[in-house]
């Protein structure tokens, strides 16, 4: 479905057609929204040892729109961090070799420890409190998106067909050329699914975002985080209730305004053509028949080609040449000097690190605290496989079958977007009543909001098996385990990489509330690092917290070593070899 921009310039009597006079009212009204939210939000009582938060039901649009506007923002700064820093990694090896390891790091770094971090500088930093708060839980919730988001394109970046890149370079594209017609087209499709998983997995941890608490200081943000945290503490089951309601609805104005225009966009750009009919959004009709969003779509691209114009000409008369001098420099001493640099920082983080964790506690303590690591490990890759067996099928289904996945879309964006935290009340009262064990029935509380990110990729993945394959297998008769062996299984096994690894991240994050939940005067725990972080930050332990983060760190990492990179490099070699 192509977008109808025009090719010329606008007349007068071309700027405005009737449905411009249906999307605008809809652009004011967003302006009347911000106008609103920001005039009547209650505010300077929200910092403080003992903050209070009103559960009056009347305020919980002001709140959602506040939490969607800190998603939205935090959005944006992933999806330009995404770009910049997949595609530096896909094509430089010596980039490569830094950043995908930060980016493991990243994601295996609680979001407690971001944001104990996040306030103790930010908060210092800026005058205003509250608003030093808004710039933490902006990270925050940037940092429970943008590894999803960043991996995905990488991958999409790394897999790309050779037939594609040798045609780049036969057509002798520019860089800019290359990121337009080829590489961000080909990496939509996937980058749309793991951009509305990032968005659910966002709210997740929304609750943490906007209800911070550290070394006994508590900051309660005005949003639907902070609102489920003080209800949940106060035992509030209506206000729950209410929660729960305007979160349905905020989430089915994501899929409506956001998420299906974004995935009928994307169709466009698949290789592929997609069996059955093609995805429908009213909202993405609506926009390409505004003449004034076409209007300002062509203005847009005329100023970037100018600019575009402009900055190759100062880059051939300039910048060029002394690259090309540095370029000269001996491949081998550039390589080693850079391998020199990284050497030398991690022995010396390292050096610093452990002087820092021994100065505040002993060795008996890290040797506690890699103990109940190896615990939570043994939790994550357990739900992990549990809930690979249970969701690959199902998004391999889901991702064949077009009209099912249009039918099931809002469902499992719903599901996936639904804040876990307000289950965990459940699993609390259900434990203590029937005398269960904590060890073993706080578990799966870290999979509610991991376990999506396999589906969502799933389902990308399985979108794009060719047709002829399928028909190929009909025709040789493939049923049953041999045609998932030899064809499901092989062709979203990339794709499945990037949601496992995705997924046992967002699992790892989970463990600091889902092995520490508390409902009202109640508090359960299992032994785990997720536990010992989550006390470590509410009582303001730096050493120990610090401590129990580089474990996480380290159980990750190796988890992701000797796994997922397996996986990523199997897929790699099957897919962009052949």
């Amino acid at each position: 479905m192509a977008e109808r921009f025009p090719e010329r310039p606008f007349t007068a009597g071309s700027w405005v057609s009737r449905w411009d006079l249906v999307l605008l009212p809809l652009v004011i009204g967003l302006f009347f929204l911000l106008a609103w939210a920001g005039s009547h939000t209650p505010a300077g009582h929200y910092v403080g040892p003992r903050p209070e938060l009103s559960l009056n039901p009347a305020l919980l649009p002001i709140y959602a729109l506040k939490t969607t506007l800190r998603m939205l923002v935090a959005l944006a700064v992933s999806f330009v961090f995404t770009i910049v820093v997949g595609t530096w990694a896909a094509k430089s090896p010596r980039a490569e070799r830094v950043l995908i390891p930060l980016l493991d790091i990243g994601q295996s770094v609680p979001i407690l420890g971001f944001l104990s971090f996040a306030v103790l500088w930010v908060v210092k930093i800026v005058p205003d409190p509250i608003l030093g708060a808004d710039f933490a839980a902006v990270f925050a919730i940037f940092t429970s998106q943008v590894w999803n988001m960043a991996f995905s394109y990488y991958q999409s970046l790394k897999m790309m067909p050779k037939d594609l890149r040798q045609a780049a370079d036969v057509l002798n594209l520019s860089r800019w050329q290359r990121f337009k017609r080829l590489e961000f087209p080909h990496a939509v499709p996937l980058l749309v699914w793991n951009t509305m998983m990032s968005v659910s997995g966002g709210w997740f941890f929304v609750v943490a975002s906007e209800a911070i608490s550290v070394a006994h200081h508590q900051v309660l943000l005005p949003g639907v985080g902070s609102y489920i945290s003080v209800a949940i503490a106060h035992r509030n089951m209506a206000a729950i209730g209410w929660a729960i309601l305007a979160m349905f609805v905020v989430i089915m104005l994501y899929d409506q305004l956001a998420f299906r225009p974004m995935i009928a966009w994307a169709e466009k750009f698949k290789m592929r053509p997609t069996d059955g009919p093609e995805p429908q959004s009213w909202m993405l009709d609506l926009l390409r028949r505004s003449r004034v969003i076409a209007a300002v779509g062509f203005l847009l691209r005329q100023s970037l080609a100018r600019a575009g114009v402009a900055g190759r000409r100062v880059a051939r008369r300039g910048w060029s040449r002394e690259r090309s001098r540095v370029v000269r420099l001996s491949p081998r001493i550039g390589e080693t000097g850079w391998n020199l640099i990284l050497g030398v920082a991690a022995v010396a983080t390292v050096v610093l690190l452990t002087r820092y964790i021994l100065a505040g506690v002993g060795f008996a303590e890290v040797g506690h605290v890699f103990l109940i690591g190896f615990y939570t490990l043994i939790r994550v890759l357990v739900l992990t496989l549990l809930a690979s067996l249970v969701w690959v099928p199902v998004g391999i289904a889901l991702g064949l079958n077009p009209r099912m996945r249009q039918r099931a879309q809002a469902v499992v964006l719903f599901l996936s977007a639904f804040p876990a935290n307000l289950l965990f009340p459940i699993a609390v009262v259900a434990i203590l009543r029937w005398h269960l064990n904590p060890e073993i029935w706080l578990s799966p509380l870290m999979m509610l909001g991991a376990q999506w990110y396999i589906i969502f990729n799933v389902i990308a993945g399985a979108q794009q098996i060719p047709g002829e394959l399928r028909e190929a297998a009909d025709n040789l008769g493939l049923r049953g385990w041999p045609r998932w062996r030899r064809l499901y299984l092989p062709a979203i096994l990339p794709y499945y990489a990037t949601g496992g690894v995705t997924a046992a991240g967002a699992a790892w994050n989970a463990t600091i509330v889902a092995e520490f939940v508390t409902w009202g005067g109640h508090t359960l725990t299992a032994s785990g690092v997720g536990a010992y972080i989550a006390e470590q930050t509410a009582s303001g332990n730096q050493p120990k917290l610090v401590l129990g983060i580089a474990v996480m760190i380290i159980y990750v990492l190796l988890m992701n070593r000797l796994l997922w990179a397996r996986l990523y490099r199997v897929a790699e070699e099957r897919l962009v070899e052949d």
